[in-house]
């Protein structure tokens, strides 16, 4: 079965994932990401750190990185936008998320919420997203009775 939310996910995530990005954990992966960007070690004012994460990049490429996160941002927002009831990219999305963070061990939405950027305000303001999460939980735990 297509899921439109994981077809997008792993779309985004693949054009992230080439993104001329280096992520370093120590000085000798450092030396060796910075040589893969074309610098040596002391070139550090020709890169940008990423947040916390360990990555870097150069800062010729800062408008093109934000471009693109602004691009897959628009995209999510335009897919769930389009989705008149929820039951369709909303409910991937949902279904999709809770599969991914375990609904079923804890019966909890927060890490899924957490990872789709919505708040449980988001949900209570907006039918068909409690819609597509109500559908998607109740998948969630059928899935877990037919296993069982």
């Amino acid at each position: 079965m297509n899921n439109a939310y994981k077809e997008m996910k792993d779309r985004h995530q693949n054009e992230f994932n080439g993104f001329p990005m280096q992520f370093a954990f120590s000085d000798k992966q450092f030396e060796e990401g910075m040589a893969k960007l074309g610098l040596s070690p002391d070139d550090t004012d020709k890169v940008y750190g990423l947040d916390n994460t360990g990555g870097f990049y150069l800062r010729t490429d800062a408008a093109r990185l934000r471009e693109m996160i602004n691009r897959h941002d628009k995209e999510m927002k335009d897919a769930i936008a389009a989705d008149p009831t929820g039951e369709g990219f909303i409910f991937d999305m949902f279904n999709y998320e809770l599969a991914n963070h375990e609904y079923v061990v804890g019966r909890d939405v927060d890490s899924t919420l957490d990872a789709l950027c919505l708040e449980p305000e988001d949900i209570e303001k907006d039918p068909r997203l409690q819609h597509g999460l109500k559908l998607a939980k109740k998948r969630q735990i059928e899935q877990l009775e037919a296993e069982e």
